[in-house]
């Protein structure tokens, strides 16, 4: 099985050691996804956040780690009962991993980690060389109790083999993508970049969605908003002017080609300001 993980790191055609080691955290990425879907896991939760759109809808930047959302919230969700399958199942790829649960049962996303050295060495990579003690590391999150509201949809991967995943349909995702650039505190450049995906791709935002995570946490936790198109177009447009976009250009770089990094010059309270004007809103939710 290593020379289908050999095959697939050749037809990426990383030009350095940086974009080889993101290969590689792509491929154990896919993986873990296939591990979990043996596991059964996609009965209970479904794929979203920036690696869900690289994966299955071509966004065009790197993103380190795994989100999911659980299908109906369960305080009582675990990452153990799925562990045994996915090791089992990455060793039968030459992958010999650690899974480490950070979940905290007080907590309502649960943490798991994934760390494996043994890949690199398997395909002699040129930055673990002279570095014995590296490993990749792939962190899986879960929102156990996450805001209703949310659609869904299914898609089919064939890497490592045919499987299928449950996501967070894209309207929704940019539901909780828009709840982030409202209510994180520090400012993320990927969260900016995949804002302006979204309105390329002409993705409308599920609003109740939207409302209901906004409830939930944040500024506006436990007040019931009249949130329509003109009210949240105000609110995108208070948080751009209030943001260092050089600093939030700079957080993003590490992780675009070269054709998106020059795109990185735009980026100012101007640019996204047009961004939001060409937010698209579904009938009946503006």
């Amino acid at each position: 099985m290593i020379d289908l993980l050999r095959r697939r790191l050749e037809s990426d055609a990383a030009a350095d050691a940086r974009q080889e080691e993101q290969a590689l955290k792509e491929i154990l990425q896919e993986l873990a996804l296939y591990g979990l879907w043996r596991a059964g896991f996609f009965a209970v939760a479904a794929f979203q956040g920036g690696t869900s759109l690289r994966l299955l809808h071509g966004l065009r930047r790197f993103s380190e780690d795994l989100d999911f959302i659980l299908r109906e919230a369960d305080a009582g969700f675990a990452w153990q009962p799925y562990f045994t399958t996915l090791v089992d199942v990455l060793a039968e790829f030459g992958v010999r991993c650690e899974l480490v649960d950070r979940g905290k049962m007080d907590r309502a996303v649960r943490q798991a980690m994934i760390k494996d050295s043994s890949i690199g060495r398997q395909l002699d990579l040129s930055f673990y060389r002279g570095d014995t003690g590296r490993k990749l590391k792939v962190k899986l999150e879960v929102d156990t109790g996450p805001p209703g509201g949310s659609g869904f949809s299914y898609h089919y991967l064939d890497f490592p083999l045919d499987f299928e995943l449950c996501t967070q349909d894209l309207p929704s995702n940019l539901a909780l993508k828009l709840h982030a650039l409202l209510c994180r505190p520090s400012i993320k450049g990927r969260d900016w970049f995949d804002f302006g995906w979204y309105i390329t791709q002409g993705v409308a935002p599920n609003l109740p969605h939207l409302a209901a995570a906004l409830f939930q946490q944040g500024p506006w936790q436990g007040v019931t908003l009249n949130l329509d198109q003109a009210w949240l177009q105000t609110a995108l447009l208070e948080r751009i002017g209030s943001i260092d976009w050089p600093a939030a250009a700079r957080d993003v770089q590490p992780f675009l080609g070269a054709a998106q990094q020059a795109g990185l010059r735009l980026w100012s309270a101007r640019f996204f300001t047009d961004k939001v004007a060409r937010m698209r809103f579904a009938d009946g939710l503006r």
